[in-house]
This record gives structure tokens, sequence and C-alpha cells, in this order.
């Protein structure tokens, strides 16, 4: 079954497994979604659902936007998005969606939009190769030639500089390695497209949909409380405290025998 969620780019970190393994990382913040529409073969010809995402104050948002939203019973949203199909029975309007809508191994599509590079030539744009840079040379960084002869003009699909970036883009298979409830965020293995802070959308891998990888166990860097404690860390515990109490109680002894021993003589 297809599902989807919106989020928003954090940035990049790396974790680590039990077994030294590193796995670089893309955290994205995945705030409660809300199903704000729901949109049916019979209705609407095919069958979607729109998720809201982001909650800004009213004042930002329009009447027709405030009373969509409305109907949902939720606050003002940033991003409406639909995620086409999907099995609209499983949801109802106003319903939220968390991080826990993936598995950790699950394999998702994340679409965003790319970075802006502005306006770039041909070497940057298309990676094409530079002409020999001696001073006689009279071809360095140019396009190059333009076409033939005939039709005495420039053909259409012809690799040119122009503007580079801010092109929506989808990078595909990416394994789901950690999902934090507390936290609301989602650890996607490798990268994703767009700057930090920018919106993005995952979805189940359409390749390899319901796809599970195997999970490696991770390194876990928080401290468990005596009280969450196994019985045989604080038994461990209790053994290296009785030592160290040991240890002193027979230093203090042999300092007692080497001053009486002074004494007597």
């Amino acid at each position: 079954m297809k599902k989807g969620i919106l989020g928003k780019k954090i940035g990049m970190t790396q974790v680590f497994t039990k077994n030294g393994k590193l796995i670089p990382v893309t955290v994205i913040a995945v705030e409660p979604n809300v199903v704000t529409q729901i949109k049916t073969v019979e209705k609407d010809g095919y069958n979607a659902i729109q998720l809201g995402f982001d909650t800004i104050r009213e004042s930002l948002s329009n009447k027709p936007k405030l009373g969509h939203l409305a109907k949902a019973n939720t606050t003002p949203k940033r991003f409406l998005r639909e995620i086409r199909g999907v099995d609209v029975s499983h949801y109802e309007l106003g319903q939220e969606l968390k991080a826990n809508v993936f598995n950790e191994g699950e394999l998702v599509d994340v679409t965003g939009i790319s970075k802006g590079k502005g306006f770039q030539g041909n070497i940057k744009r298309h990676n094409q190769s530079r002409g020999p840079m001696g001073h006689g040379s009279q071809y360095h960084r140019g396009v190059g030639s333009l076409g033939t002869l005939l039709p005495a003009r420039v053909l259409k699909g012809k690799k040119l500089p122009g503007h580079m970036g801010s092109e929506t883009t989808t990078i595909q298979n990416l394994e789901v390695i950690q999902i934090d409830l507390d936290n609301n965020i989602i650890l996607v293995k490798g990268n994703i497209p767009g700057p930090k802070k920018a919106l993005v959308i995952i979805k189940s891998a359409i390749k390899k949909d319901s796809k599970i990888m195997e999970q490696e166990e991770l390194i876990s860097y928080v401290e468990i409380p005596v009280e969450e404690a196994t019985r045989e860390e604080v038994s461990l515990k209790d053994e290296i405290k009785n030592e160290e109490i040991a240890t002193e109680t027979t230093v203090e002894i042999e300092d007692n025998t080497e001053e009486s021993s002074q004494v007597t003589e």
C-alpha cells in the first residue's frame, strides 16, 4: 500500500552501527501532518489524500484556505500537498499522521526542489569539456559549435548556458535508518534534494514497494537511568563499589600496621 508524509529537511549527520559501520543520514523533521481532504475516484476521478504541514499564524493565511482547513478542524498550514494512489479507506478527515507511518528499514522516494545555482555555463550546467587553455586557442570555456550550415539555425534541445537548479527532483530507494517519535524525526540514508528547511515529500518507493531492508543495530548514546537499568548492570555496579571499598579498607589496615610498627620500635 502506498503512503506518504510531508517533512522539512534539517541537515545531514552520521550514525554508527555496533559493528563499526558509519552511515551518512539526512535528518527530516516531520511535524504531525493533518489530512485536510480525501479525494475518491467517484467524486474526483482518482484516489488521493491532501496533507497539511507546517502550522502558521491565521494572519498569514487567506479566507479560502481557512475555510478549506476548517472542514478538517485544524489550524492554518503553510503547505498543502497531495499523495496519490493511496487506499483512502484507511484515512479520515482531520486525522494526524506522524513519523511512524513508515518503518525502519523501509525504502522510500524523497521529492524536493533542488538548490538554485543561478545562471551557469555549459561546463558546470551540462558537464561539458573545456578547450585548450593556451594563448593561441580561441576556445576555452565557450559553447562550441551551435550546429551545421543548414538549416542555418540553432536546433531545439541544444545544450546552452542558462538557469541551473531549482527543479523538482526525486531521489529513489532511500532506506529509513531510524524513526524518533519523541522528536518527530526520520533519519534517511544518503542525501536528499533541497537546501536546509526546505519542504520534502516522503513516499513509498515505486520501484521497490513494500521492501524492508535488513536493519543493523545502531549505537545509542542515551544514558540509561538506574531505575531502568537491568539487574545485571545494577549488580555489576554494586560489585565495583564493594571492590573499591575493600581496597580502601586494605590500604587503611596496612597504614595502621606501619604506624604501630614504628611506635614499637
